[in-house]
């Protein structure tokens, strides 16, 4: 299928992003830095704002809820629920802002040992528009950034 077809006529594909990212550290533990709320705190967000609470549940029908604030002061509020729950390989979790819950997306954490590291495939889809999209690619690719750093 071309980029341009829709998946069925009438029915116009939502925006998606992948993003790829190789760490310096086993599955173990960039896995663990998704699921453990103390290690979520030191990475999470797009710049240098602070991460005020961080909870997690992982386990399938389990939630999560995360807020941070960005450099600028904006306070964000995001939680979901795990769909897929794969330790060191796999999550799989619902994605909706508090400010905007009807706009559920879903995104997928893919985690493969990679020699000495891993390889991250964050699947991020159903996004309400391409605005949308483009501000999570900001917001991950700056989280994803910090990740590194902290694993390095």
């Amino acid at each position: 299928m071309s980029a341009s077809a829709s998946p069925s006529p009438g029915l116009a594909a939502k925006p998606s992003l992948t993003l790829k990212r190789r760490f310096n550290a086993p599955p173990e533990t960039v896995y663990a830095a998704w699921t453990d709320p103390k290690r979520l705190v030191h990475w999470f967000g797009p710049d240098q704002g602070p991460v005020t609470r961080a909870e997690t549940d992982v386990r399938v029908g389990g939630r999560f809820h995360i807020v941070f604030h960005s450099e600028d002061g904006e306070e964000h509020d995001v939680s979901g629920t795990y769909r897929e729950v794969v330790p060191n390989e796999k999550l799989q979790f619902t994605w909706a802002w508090r400010t905007m819950p009807e706009r559920e997306s879903l995104v997928t954490i893919l985690v493969k040992p990679d020699g000495d590291g891993s390889l991250l495939t964050l699947i991020h889809e159903q996004f309400f528009d391409e605005s949308a999209r483009d501000r999570h690619e900001y917001g991950w690719t700056g989280s994803l950034n910090k990740l590194e750093k902290l694993l390095s």
